[in-house]
C-alpha cells in the first residue's frame, strides 16, 4: 500500500540521504524528495508514491541474506544497507567467536563489486580479516574457499538469476553452508541495533586481493568429480547467460579433458543488463532460444547452461520431435541423472532432495541401499542433510561434492553430466534412454509446475488464503487423500509457507502438489508430480502422455481452486 504524504515520510527520507554514502543514490533520492515537494499536484503523487515504495519498510536479512531492486532508501539494496548488513555480520561473527576470516565474492551484476568493496572495509573497521576473491567468479567459487580457506563466513554479492535491476547479499558461515535460524535472526538483530551509519567503522584499504590460486583449487576439487581416464568424447553448445560462468566452466572442461565446448557468442561476456534475454534464467521461456540456435550449426550432443551466478546448471537434449531440435530437461530429471551417475561410482551417504521435487530420487536410493531425506526448498537446507553425499532441488541446482561446495555448484555438476553423457554416447545411448530405463524400473515420475509471476503480491496472499480456506477436495478426477498446512512443521520439517496435497485415483501410483510463494521472486509455484505404473518400454511413450494429461488437468483444477491464471 502506497503511504499517504506525511512530513513523517519526508524526515525519514531526508534522514536517509543525510547519511547515504553513495552519490548514485543521493541524487536518485534528492530528485524524488524535490519532485515530492513540487508545485504539480500528479508530479506530487508519483514521488509520493515512489518514496513510499522506499521508506514503507525496509529489507528484511534471513536465510536468502538480502535481495531486492537497486536503488535509494532502506527497502532497495544500496550501499547504505550493505554496510549495515555487513556491521550486522561482523557484530555476530565476533560475538559467536567463529574466527576472522571473511572472504567475499562477486558477481558481474551493477554495483556487485561496489558492494563487496564495502564489505570488506566494514569487515576490516571492525577489527576482523577481509579476502576479496580476485575477480567476479561464479557462487560456487565463494562456497568453496569459506572452507578451503577455513574463514569464519564468507558473503558473495549477487542476485542469481533475478532481472538486471535486482542485486543480493548472501551469507555463508565456516562450514560452508548457507545461513540457517537461528543464524540469520542472530545477524539481523545486529543489524537492527545499528543506530546511524557513522557508528559503523569502515577503512579505506586493509583487505587482501585473493590470487588466482583459490580458482585453481576450486578447478581441481571440481574435477575430482570424474573418473580419472574415463569418456571424454562429448560435442556441447554452452551458455553463461551473459553471466560469470564461462571462464571457469570452459577451465574445468580442459582442466577434465573435454573438447572446449562451443559458446553462445552474443551471450558470453559478463553484461549487467542482461540484454538477450527477458529474465536471465535457463528456466524461462526464450532464455536458450540463442543457444539452440547456435546448436543448429555446430551440431553439439548436449547443450549446456549456466545462470549468472552459475550455481545452477540446465541441460538440453537432442529431440527431433520439438520444433528448434532440443528438448530441455527438466531440473528433476537431471536431478535423477546425477543420482544414478553417482550410484554408478558406488557413491556412500544420503541422497537428499527437497519436498516439491521429484521423488524418484528416493526410489534410486532406496535400491541403492543409501540414505534419503526430503528438506525444505533451497540448498541451505539440503546442506545440512545428515551424512550428505548428494543433493539436487528442482530449480537446476545441484550438490555432487559436498566435501568441495556444500551447495548447488553449476559447474562440477556440467562437469558429471558430461561424463555421464560421453559415457552413454560410447555405448550409442543418450541421457533420455537413462530416463527410460530408471522410469522402467522404478515407475514413471512425471512432474510439471504452475508458476504464476505477479506485480501485487496480495495476489500470492490472496491465493494462499483461499487455498487455506476452501482446500480442494478432487482435482483432475483424482481424490485429495491428504491436506498439509506446512506453515505448522512437523517433526521432520521447520515451519514453512505452504501447502502440500496427496491424490490417489484409478491408474495412478500415487500423486502430490506442493504450493508456496517464491523466496526470491514475485512468484506463486505450485509443484505437481504424478506417479504411473511404467509398463514395458513400448508403452513408456503413452505412458508419459497420459501423465502429461493428468499434470494438465491437475495444473486447470489447481488454478480454478487458488483462483489463479494458469
Amino acid at each position: 500500500m502506497t503511504e499517504a504524504p506525511t512530513t513523517d515520510l519526508l524526515t525519514r527520507a531526508r534522514a536517509w540521504l543525510a547519511e547515504d554514502p553513495d552519490p548514485q543514490t543521493r541524487e536518485e533520492l534528492s530528485a524524488l524528495l524535490a519532485e515530492a515537494e513540487g508545485e504539480t499536484e500528479s508530479g506530487n503523487r508519483i514521488a509520493w508514491s515512489r518514496l513510499s515504495e522506499r521508506f514503507a519498510d525496509r529489507l528484511q536479512f534471513g536465510t536468502a541474506g538480502l535481495r531486492g531492486e537497486l536503488g535509494a532508501g532502506p527497502m532497495r539494496m544500496n550501499r547504505a544497507v550493505v554496510i549495515r548488513a555487513a556491521a550486522g555480520l561482523a557484530a555476530y561473527v565476533r560475538k559467536q567467536a567463529l574466527g576472522d576470516l571473511v572472504v567475499i565474492g562477486y558477481d558481474a551484476r551493477h554495483r556487485s563489486y561496489d558492494f563487496a568493496l564495502d564489505t570488506a572495509a566494514v569487515m576490516v573497521g571492525a577489527g576482523l580479516r577481509a579476502a576479496l576473491l580476485p575477480r567476479a567468479l561464479p557462487t560456487p567459487v565463494l562456497a568453496f574457499a569459506v572452507r578451503h580457506l577455513g574463514a569464519a563466513a564468507g558473503v558473495t554479492v549477487t542476485a542469481s538469476h533475478n532481472p538486471p535491476q535486482d542485486n543480493g547479499y548472501k551469507v555463508y558461515l565456516g562450514d560452508g553452508a548457507q545461513i540457517v535460524p537461528p543464524a540469520d535472526a542472530g545477524i539481523a538483530a545486529e543489524i537492527d541495533a545499528i543506530a546511524a551509519l557513522a557508528d559503523v567503522p569502515r577503512t579505506g584499504s586493509g583487505w587482501e586481493v585473493l590470487g588466482e590460486e583459490v580458482v585453481e583449487a576450486y578447478l581441481a576439487r571440481a574435477t575430482t568429480v570424474l573418473d580419472p581416464g574415463g569418456p571424454r568424447d562429448l560435442s556441447v553448445v554452452y551458455t553463461p547467460l551473459h553471466g560469470v560462468g564461462r571462464d571457469v566452466l570452459l577451465a574445468a572442461f580442459a582442466r577434465a579433458g573435454f573438447p572446449a565446448p562451443t559458446v553462445v557468442p552474443a551471450q558470453a561476456e559478463p553484461d549487467p543488463d542482461f540484454p538477450t534475454v527477458a529474465f536471465p534464467n535457463p528456466e524461462e521461456p526464450g532464455a536458450m532460444d540463442l543457444a539452440f540456435a547456435t546448436a543448429a550449426t555446430a551440431h553439439p550432443d548436449l547443450v549446456i547452461a549456466n545462470d549468472p551466478d552459475a550455481d545452477r546448471c540446465a541441460v538440453a537434449v537432442p529431440d527431433r520431435s520439438a520444433e528448434n531440435g532440443w528438448r530441455m530437461l527438466r531440473g528433476d530429471e537431471v536431478g535423477v541423472l546425477l543420482g544414478a551417475a553417482l550410484v554408478g561410482k558406488k557413491a556412500a551417504g544420503t541422497f537428499a532432495t527437497t519436498i516439491v521435487s521429484s521423488t524418484l530420487l528416493g526410489r534410486i536410493a532406496a535400491a541403492a541401499g543409501l540414505g534419503y531425506a526430503e528438506t525444505l526448498t533451497g540448498f541451505k537446507w539440503i546442506s545440512r542433510a545428515d551424512g550428505l553425499r548428494y543433493g539436487y532441488e528442482e530449480a537446476l541446482g545441484y550438490c555432487v561434492d559436498p566435501e568441495g561446495v556444500r551447495d548447488k555448484d553449476g559447474i562440477s555438476a556440467a562437469l558429471l553430466v558430461a561424463e555421464l553423457a560421453a559415457g552413454l554416447k560410447t555405448a550409442g545411448r543418450g541421457l533420455t534412454d537413462l530416463l527410460d530405463e530408471l522410469a522402467l524400473e522404478h515407475g514413471l515420475h512425471a512432474t510439471d509446475q504452475l508458476s504464476v509471476r505477479v506485480a501485487d503480491l496480495a495476489v500470492i496472499a490472496d491465493a494462499m488464503r483461499r487455498l487455506r480456506e476452501r482446500p480442494p477436495t478432487v482435482l483432475a478426477g483424482l481424490t485429495v487423500t491428504q491436506a498439509e498446512d506446512l506453515t505448522l512443521g512437523s517433526a521432520d520439517l521447520p515451519p514453512t509457507d505452504g501447502l502440500r496435497y496427496h491424490l490417489a485415483g484409478e491408474g495412478v501410483r500415487s500423486a502430490r502438489i506442493v504450493v508456496r510463494p517464491s523466496g526470491t521472486e514475485p512468484k506463486l509455484k505450485c509443484y505437481l508430480e504424478v506417479v504411473l505404473p511404467a509398463g514395458s518400454a513400448a508403452e513408456l511413450a503413452g505412458t508419459r502422455a497420459r501423465a502429461a494429461a493428468v499434470l494438465a488437468d491437475i495444473k486447470r483444477d489447481l488454478a480454478a481452486a487458488a483462483g489463479i491464471d494458469a
